[in-house]
């Protein structure tokens, strides 16, 4: 068999000033989804990539922006939209990271940022605009906003903003987006939802589908862990204890759950966080840092803030809620197991016998069957039927371990 010639960035025909910028943020040879999705896009063909996160995708689309964009013009000519807060701020801080060697200007915006600085920033002019849809439809109207010149129109992680229901303001700004223009989708899954709106609003677009090489990189060791509701608490604390984890992040289905779980670690535990929709912006904030510092090592998060943590020292992700949707195992799972990272990532789900058919559509989903994942000496689950009363307080102070 042939060996499959490595893509260098090299024979890319990228630029003195972008090379630059790849050496200094020490990217040595594109991954896969880069090596494929690159040649393509920097054609300036429209393009779908299906890759999983950690995968460098914001490298990705954020490469042939900066090549394509004229530094002369002040005007934005890039425009990036993702689901959340979290996640734009983080790409917008790949695009200076990469763009540190040119004069492009980047600005984010977002919800939950004082929109005066925002106005000021765009006043001042920026070629590449990253942020949710919300905030740019209002910036939109507000006429702070023009799209007139836009060049590139990248939609990052489009499964889970249609998910949370973005779709209306996403048709509403490509249809405000000139009409001759490159458009880049990227996204972990491609539901019918994703197809109906590249179909819609891209030309042509060619696909770039990684799933031959699975959905869920090889570098994350899958496990499940049949349990009782009320055995859940005591679980996870053996879970810990055995696997003593570098970072973990713990998903839970509703605010109200991790909110519970917090609570229940808050004062037992130190390093611990939560977060959630709900809560406050600064405090987002102040979790997020600490927990890319370190200093929390262990987080409680839902799925809507969960698609905004990108750090790789995540060690372990806990599904202490199965995911409703299938697809959201794949976004969760990807947390851990990074691109950077010389250690495999661990993911282990917490399955109720009730939900035996869940598990059995994420494993379809994935096409692969999870491992069974056993604690010595912890009986997560009664024999004979479920109990009808979960009285999960009591049961979780009996099996904390301090």
């Amino acid at each position: 068999m042939a060996e499959r010639s490595v893509v260098r960035f090299q024979d890319l025909g990228l630029s003195d000033r972008t090379l630059k910028a790849l050496t200094k943020v020490e990217y040595r040879t594109p991954s896969p989804i880069q090596a494929a999705f690159l040649p393509v896009a920097l054609q300036g063909i429209d393009c779908l990539g299906q890759a999983h996160t950690g995968t460098g995708k914001t490298a990705a689309f954020i490469i042939p922006i900066l090549e394509r964009i004229d530094l002369n013009n002040s005007c934005p000519q890039a425009l990036v939209l993702t689901p959340t807060r979290e996640l734009s701020e983080q790409v917008a801080q790949e695009a200076r990271r990469l763009s540190y060697a040119s004069s492009a200007r980047t600005v984010c915006i977002v919800g939950g940022r004082p929109i005066r600085r925002q106005l000021d920033d765009l006043k001042r002019g920026a070629q590449i605009i990253i942020g949710t849809p919300g905030r740019v439809i209002d910036l939109m109207n507000r006429r702070a906003l023009n799209l007139n010149e836009l060049k590139v129109m990248v939609l990052d992680e489009a499964d889970r903003m249609l998910d949370i229901g973005f779709r209306p303001d996403i048709e509403k700004i490509l249809r405000r987006c000139p009409q001759h223009r490159q458009s880049l989708l990227l996204s972990a899954t491609m539901p019918p939802p994703v197809e109906r709106l590249a179909q819609r609003y891209m030309r042509n677009p060619q696909r770039i589908d990684l799933s031959s090489d699975g959905i869920v990189v090889d570098s994350i060791r899958q496990y499940y862990i049949t349990v009782d509701p009320d055995r859940k608490f005591g679980l996870l604390v053996q879970l810990l204890l055995k696997e003593r984890p570098k970072q973990s992040l713990v998903f839970t289905r509703t605010k109200r759950g991790a909110d519970a779980l917090h609570r229940k670690f808050v004062n037992k535990l130190p390093k611990v966080a939560h977060l959630h929709g709900d809560l406050p912006q600064v405090k987002r904030d102040r979790v997020m840092k600490s927990f890319r510092e370190g200093k929390v090592r262990l987080l409680i998060a839902t799925d809507v803030v969960g698609r905004g943590i990108d750090v790789n020292g995540i060690s372990h992700i806990i599904n202490y809620d199965i995911p409703e949707y299938c697809d959201d195992y794949v976004h969760r799972i990807g947390r851990t197991g990074r691109m950077t990272s010389d250690d495999m990532g661990c993911a282990v789900t917490f399955v109720t016998r009730e939900q035996g058919n869940q598990l059995t559509r994420i494993e379809m989903r994935i096409n692969q069957q999870l491992t069974l994942y056993q604690i010595e000496g912890f009986e997560a689950f009664r024999p004979g039927p479920p109990p009808k009363h979960v009285d999960t307080e009591t049961q979780s102070k009996s099996y904390y371990v301090a």
